[in-house]
């Protein structure tokens, strides 16, 4: 299994799989996996800072 760790800005969030981090942020799988997407990077371009981030976990 992947496992996934979910960033806002310097700060962790969760950790997990994709699925086990939407369950913890009340949100779809979906949404999760959109946060690593390069279309959600150009949008919050200016808000490096305080955005989202979704970064895959090496084994």
């Amino acid at each position: 299994m992947n496992e996934y760790a979910l960033y806002k800005g310097e700060q962790m969030v969760a950790i997990g799989t994709v699925k086990e981090i939407a369950t913890d942020c009340g949100v779809k799988p979906s949404t999760i996996r959109f946060y690593q997407s390069k279309a959600y990077q150009r949008r919050s371009k200016s808000e490096v800072n305080n955005r989202l981030q979704l970064v895959k976990l090496e084994d």
